[in-house]
């Protein structure tokens, strides 16, 4: 009897190491139960192409997928100076190296005499630093990474830095509307921003209905026609460079491109991306970028704002730029019309910022309009 026992006890630890193995079998893939409708839901949430890249290798299925998302954000964030050297390939999202460094000192001199028909005997040299209007792009282009995806709805770009060089201490923000020419601008700007206790807020100037006098002598008036042309040229390259996006992505319904200062912002709607497709772009002769049309600018100032909890904008300056009816190539317009896009303008003022900014353009709105023109350049 003793020596049958291994025989009866083989059989059972057969049988236990067989259940052991099949106990030790992986787990379904739960992922595969999920609808790939649900899926897109969250690769859409999730929009970072670089995150959207990596889910990409994760599956077959996946691979599948993503190119179907339809919001898209693309950050970039390493950059070269105009200088530096591309792979030979024409960038959508980059500035010919034959550009010259000193772009904005060139172009202002260029158009600053005859870009505000009422003050056309202005001097036109600036004291920021020379940055180039859109940094190169050291690897792949936003046009590059987004060619695989097939149904991009909303797109949002992010750019490192701002355009335009200011100041140290010196707040410049802008938002512009474009279809396949400007539709609207805004720009807000101060000389100076202070945190002062409520005792020590100055007393704004008296308003006699003209512009302060030393608005002219202390170089104020030239310091925001600068701001003005160096916003508006960052504007103009930003959506000129943004053809071939457009061109291979007809899905497109909102695109935005903007940076990480939170310095400028170019927005194209449905409706303004449907134009671009349309109408042939102009495009300046002076550089890649779309020109700029002939406009109306209301510009509002005070030279001191108290915002919330004792923040305080110096040198405060709203400027609201819309295409004069020769420059839209529109031809005229009735009253109804007319009242129809004063609505649409001032909409956009207010909703072009956030934040401290949003409750400066809302007491400069109500302050003194003064009204100029400008030619296109």
């Amino acid at each position: 009897m003793v020596s049958q026992t291994p025989n009866l006890v083989k059989p059972e630890n057969m049988q236990s190491k067989t259940k052991i193995h099949i106990d030790l079998l992986p787990y379904p893939d739960r992922f595969d139960g999920i609808p790939d409708s649900l899926v897109l839901l969250i690769f859409n949430k999730l929009a970072d192409v670089r995150s959207l890249g990596r889910c990409a290798v994760v599956s077959k299925r996946f691979n599948s997928l993503v190119p179907l998302v339809h919001d898209v954000f693309v950050k970039i964030d390493r950059v070269v100076t105009v200088d530096g050297d591309m792979d030979g390939e024409d960038d959508p999202l980059s500035v010919s190296s034959t550009k010259p460094r000193n772009l904005f000192s060139h172009l202002i001199k260029l158009v600053l005499f005859t870009l505000l028909k009422p003050f056309n005997q202005l001097r036109n040299t600036t004291n920021g630093p020379n940055k180039p209007l859109l940094p190169q792009l050291s690897h792949h282009s936003p046009a590059q990474v987004l060619k695989n995806f097939t149904n991009v709805r909303d797109l949002r770009i992010e750019l490192p830095a701002g355009d335009v060089g200011t100041e140290d201490g010196v707040i410049l923000k802008w938002k512009a509307e474009f279809g396949s020419t400007l539709q609207n601008c805004v720009i807000l700007g101060g000389t100076r921003v202070d945190c002062k206790p409520v005792s020590d807020v100055e007393q704004p100037m008296e308003d006699n209905g003209s512009i302060p006098e030393p608005f002219y002598t202390n170089g104020g008036l030239k310091l925001r026609v600068v701001w003005t042309i160096s916003s508006l040229i960052a504007a103009s390259t930003r959506h000129y460079l943004l053809r071939q996006i457009i061109k291979d992505h007809p899905t497109l319904r909102n695109l935005v491109l903007t940076d990480a200062d939170g310095q400028g912002t170019l927005c194209m709607g449905c409706e303004q991306l449907k134009e671009f497709r349309e109408k042939p772009l102009a495009a300046s002769a002076s550089s890649n970028r779309t020109q700029v049309p002939a406009s109306n600018m209301k510009l509002r100032y005070a030279p001191y704002l108290e915002l919330a909890e004792g923040v305080s904008l110096q040198g405060a300056t709203l400027v609201s730029i819309k295409p004069s009816v020769e420059g839209t190539g529109h031809g005229g317009s009735t009253s109804g019309n007319s009242s129809h896009s004063r609505k649409e303008v001032e909409a956009f003022v207010y909703g072009a910022f956030d934040g401290p900014s949003k409750a400066a353009v809302k007491a400069l709105v109500k302050q003194r309009t003064y009204l100029l023109e400008m030619n296109g350049f």
